[in-house]
């Protein structure tokens, strides 16, 4: 698909060509919203006020070049705006998650690490890892300069070994589990 085209038809009012360049990006919305949010439904909800906020404003993006970036930057202030809507909001689901999930021990270890990181730098190591995005996609959502990014992603890589690190050294001594 053509984003140039269907963006400049969207434009000029077409709700199909706005629909079909939603389609084209809806699971990389899906996955910045988690990567944000961590819950379905409220990525869910995040994706559909970007989507409303972003056929609203669509007559404001000057360069449909960057249609995915601006989605996207939507995307993440809708889920911002949630957190902090629901920040002092604890539901039964968050005390009764099963502590093992159906990806196995592999994932669980991988969320338990990102927990021990702070939260900008555990969705940066989300989104680029996990998600797949590149550092050029980051950059222009986060609105820094790339190399800032790359920065970020090797000190956050460096701050999660030196935990691990740590994490390991107090559990261990001597052989012996502490």
């Amino acid at each position: 698909m053509n984003v140039v085209s269907e963006f400049k038809k969207a434009k000029k009012g077409n709700s199909r060509a706005f629909e079909r360049l939603i389609v084209e990006h809806k699971t990389l919305m899906f996955r910045a919203a988690m990567s944000v949010l961590h819950n379905e439904e409220d990525s869910a909800d995040a994706i559909q006020e970007a989507i409303l906020k972003a056929y609203r404003s669509l007559h404001s993006l000057r360069e449909p070049d960057l249609f995915k970036t601006w989605l996207l930057r939507i995307v993440m202030n809708e889920s911002y705006q949630i957190i902090r809507k629901n920040k002092k909001v604890t539901t039964l689901e968050d005390w009764n998650q099963p502590l093992i999930t159906e990806q196995g021990y592999q994932q669980v270890e991988v969320d338990q690490m990102l927990r021990l990181l702070p939260e900008d730098q555990a969705q940066l190591l989300t989104m680029f890892y996990i998600e797949g995005m590149t550092s050029n996609d980051l950059a222009q959502i986060l609105q820094i300069p790339e190399n800032t990014v790359k920065t970020r992603i090797k000190r956050s890589k460096e701050k999660i070994r030196n935990l691990y690190e740590e994490e390991e050294a107090t559990k261990w001594k001597n052989g012996k589990n502490l």
